[in-house]
């Protein structure tokens, strides 16, 4: 069609030029609104009105979709009773809600609850981004604040909703307080609209609007906007716990045929810290490997692999040489040893084979979410990070690179244990404490770990090296194999 139109108009100038009329006039005028049409691409507003056309969908989705969030759900829930229940809102005299922020780490799902939410209340929906309402153009950022308002309404009446949801994702680009943005008065001219149109919602518009945001930086978000009246409420889309994580792997598992091997509360187990995006790529990563095997089902090890892969990333080409596969032999097995001998049972896995950055890692079996710690269970967690470097000391006379990570977790472990009063010190304060005094005293506890580390592996030296030569044989040891190496040595040891 746009090129039938251009060609015409090209005849018709033809024609005209042909007829001895002056055409000069209309060619500017194309020449003018083609320059206009190029201005507004470069603006993103490709043609008024369509802000949000490629970003905005029905929503299908249901709360009882979306697994390991339930106390965000009810609390959602209650929030949006003012859509719902007009009536009784305002029969109690209860200003309804303006905006509702979602906050959270990445991949908790703050965008599915926004979409469930819509569907809830049967309302329309229309989602955007921050960063799509910051262009360095003067002007442009607030009005795209006002179209996606105006768009949510007409929307609103093309579908006969009686309420329309704006969700704006990454919050804290366009709200960041203002000033942060030293010579770019863009951001809060655009933040200023924001705020007006979040002012200019009434309690009886028809359609009613509803502004859910989402961000994981709610500490960047500019106080004008979080107070009441704005964002009336705050909701924590926290990672799901143990339970929470069966739930999803549950839900992203219907549709894939599992083996009677698979116990998804197990995976569980093992999963903590993961996110909901993290365990949906587990349940994808496991059926890839399933596929790859051309097994008719998906099983347990399949999932263990999985694992893997979303905690370290896929299996590398390199092989390092055989002086360094030593090294890492010995670097796991003091890891595994000295896991096994503070906290009996805690080994999961063991390997060699590089992935991802890590030239091995050693894997600690499934256990309960933990979120509290005494003294002594954080000075072996130090001892076990401590424990790889040390062991390439005593076999080899010398630590290498390998440990860098491992030291700089010993050290984040003592930092925790000063700041929560669990070091001689007592109570403290780390923002007032000298950096001297915090220094020595995270440098006497990782000093007295490594003491007590060094002396674990030097009195189970032989088992040490037995281990790690195994694995440079076998390259991997799951928990079965690991029980076995270290009964039959303690076996022979007995006699």
């Amino acid at each position: 069609m746009r090129e039938i139109l251009a060609g015409a108009a090209i005849a018709v100038l033809v024609f005209l030029g042909i007829n001895g009329i002056n055409v000069t006039p209309f060619i500017i005028v194309a020449i003018l609104i083609g320059f206009m049409i190029y201005f507004m691409h470069g603006q993103g507003n490709i043609k008024i009105g369509s802000y949000g056309a490629g970003t905005s969908r029905p929503s299908s989705l249901n709360f009882e979709e979306i697994g390991g969030q339930d106390s965000a759900i009810n609390e959602l829930k209650e929030a949006l009773q003012f859509i719902l229940k007009p009536e009784a809102i305002d029969h109690m005299g209860i200003r309804p809600l303006k905006g509702i922020l979602l906050v959270g780490p990445p991949g908790t799902g703050k965008t599915l609850l926004a979409r469930a939410a819509a569907n809830y209340t049967s309302s329309a929906f229309i989602s955007a981004s921050g960063s799509q309402f910051i262009e360095m153009y003067a002007g442009v950022g607030a009005k795209r604040i006002r179209q996606i308002f105006s768009d949510a309404r007409n929307k609103a009446k093309k579908q006969n909703k009686k309420s329309a949801i704006i969700f704006i994702d990454e919050l804290e680009v366009l709200g960041a307080k203002r000033g942060s943005h030293s010579g770019h008065m863009e951001y809060d001219q655009t933040l200023n609209q924001l705020l007006v149109e979040m002012d200019g919602i009434a309690q009886y518009e028809n359609p009613r609007i509803l502004l859910i945001g989402a961000t994981n930086r709610a500490d960047l978000l500019d106080p004008a906007l979080m107070r009441p009246g704005r964002f009336d409420r705050q909701v924590a889309v926290e990672l799901p716990d143990r339970f929470g994580r069966s739930k999803i792997l549950a839900i992203h598992t219907r549709n894939k045929p599992l083996d009677k091997s698979v116990n998804l509360d197990e995976i569980s187990r093992a999963t903590f810290g993961f996110s909901g995006a993290h365990l949906e790529s587990l349940a994808n990563e496991a059926a890839i490997f399933a596929m790859r095997e051309d097994s008719p089902t998906i099983q347990a090890q399949h999932f263990r692999e999985a694992i893997d892969k979303v905690m370290l990333g896929e299996k590398a080409d390199r092989r390092p040489s055989l002086n360094e596969m030593e090294r890492v032999s010995v670097h796991e097995s003091g890891h595994a040893l000295v896991s096994e001998l503070v906290e009996t049972g805690s080994v999961a896995s063991l390997t060699i084979v590089p992935r991802g950055k890590a030239l091995g890692f050693m894997r600690k079996s499934p256990q309960d979410d933990q979120y509290l710690y005494t003294h002594e269970e954080l000075e072996c967690q130090i001892m076990i990070t401590l424990a790889g470097a040390l062991a390439e000391e005593i076999r080899f006379g010398s630590k290498s690179t390998g440990a860098r990570n491992d030291f700089q977790q010993a050290w984040d472990i003592a930092q925790e244990m000063v700041s929560s009063g669990l070091s001689p010190l007592g109570v403290v304060s780390s923002d007032n404490l000298p950096p001297e005094v915090f220094y020595g005293e995270c440098k006497r506890i990782i000093d007295g770990a490594e003491q007590k580390t060094s002396s674990l592996l030097t009195e189970n030296q032989d088992l040490l090296y037995q281990l790690a030569d195994l694995l440079i044989q076998e390259e991997s040891l799951d928990r079965q194999r690991f029980k076995e190496i270290i009964y039959t040595f303690n076996h022979e040891q007995a006699v």
